[in-house]
């Protein structure tokens, strides 16, 4: 098998979570996520929000967490705003709209939705009780462009959002690189203070399996444990993910993980530009998107995996992903075989 560069969650686990887990392994437990571990996970995590009344909630995995909230929070004329590259739009065969919501979608900049876009669709469907009612704004941090918001940008998405009776939700899976990236000014609190729900994603970073939903919003917060299980998340066994986060919280893990793996990209990054070569997209986290010639890329692809984005004439755009266990020499050989 060839090198893969395709995705960050080709490795298993951190040692340090598999340890926790098989340091439990033969303990009981309580069920369902009312076990000890996931209520010092929920506690790590509302100190590093800084949000002591959020509500925590730990499902198995993004697309899971995506439909069981957004299909929680809406009810059923009411529809979702996203970008045309956003990862319920395009990657999650058609979770959302299997769960009764419409998706009404805007083309973005560098993957990101604007204000603007956001009220051309109120404007669109506008008092209007033939068409579906946008109520929930969707944004991935980082997103599938590799690109993360600003402050500004989501401070104002989020004014947008308030001003016009609409929810803000946040796709986390990648929220480590996001509030670690490049140039980016966001926290974790920015989160809890601009969204109304959002999840920590650990899948792409560290985790066996396993994401936190957030809940700041005190509205979206009731029976979300029966919505929860409705929708096959409430998981017999969640302490297996509730542990998990608990070490990945524990000593700045979590964050020490997605630091490696945007100074990989980076590193990955500035090599590509060293050797000339212009990018799709801003390079600001693990996901670098470089536009290379076709004979280069097909050279790459007998040694390497890794997905072609978008066919450009006689270029294609290809997208790189780095991980929290991608060995730094891994990138060394991948800049040596141009």
């Amino acid at each position: 098998m060839n090198y893969s560069f395709r995705n960050d969650y080709s490795e298993i686990a951190h040692p340090k979570v598999l340890e926790a887990l098989a340091a439990i392994g033969n303990t009981q437990f309580e069920g369902y996520g009312k076990d000890k571990y996931s209520a010092d996970a929920a506690a790590l995590i509302k100190e590093k929000l800084n949000t002591p009344n959020a509500d925590i909630h730990f499902i198995s995995g993004g697309t899971h967490a995506n439909l069981t909230a957004i299909s929680a929070f809406l009810r059923p004329h009411e529809a979702v705003i996203a970008t045309k590259t956003g990862h319920i739009f395009v990657h999650e065969t058609g979770a959302i709209e299997a769960t009764g919501h419409k998706v009404c979608t805007r083309d973005g900049t560098n993957g990101k939705l604007s204000v603007l876009e956001i009220e051309s669709v109120l404007d669109e469907h506008a008092n209007d009780e033939h068409m579906v009612k946008p109520k929930l704004v969707y944004i991935s941090l980082s997103n599938e462009c590799g690109t993360v918001y600003t402050k500004a940008e989501l401070s104002g998405i989020s004014d947008c959002c308030k001003k016009n009776d609409l929810l803000l939700y946040i796709d986390g899976a990648r929220l480590g690189v996001a509030i670690n990236s490049f140039s980016g000014d966001l926290s974790y609190n920015d989160l809890a203070r601009f969204a109304d729900a959002f999840f920590i994603g650990g899948t792409k970073n560290g985790a066996l399996f396993g994401e936190a939903i957030v809940i700041i919003n005190d509205e979206l917060k009731k029976d979300f444990r029966y919505l929860l299980k409705q929708r096959g998340g409430l998981l017999a066994k969640g302490a297996a993910i509730g542990i998990q986060f608990k070490t990945l919280f524990t000593d700045n893990l979590y964050d020490e993980l997605a630091i490696y793996a945007n100074k990989g990209a980076q590193k990955l990054a500035d090599g590509i530009k060293k050797q000339g070569y212009d990018f799709l997209y801003p390079a600001e986290s693990n996901i670098i998107i470089p536009i290379l010639p076709v004979d280069v890329v097909e050279k790459l692809q007998k040694i390497y995996s890794f997905y072609e984005w978008k066919k450009l004439d006689d270029k294609i755009a290809v997208r790189l992903l780095t991980s929290w266990a991608t060995p730094y020499d891994k990138i060394d050989e991948f800049l040596s075989s141009f």
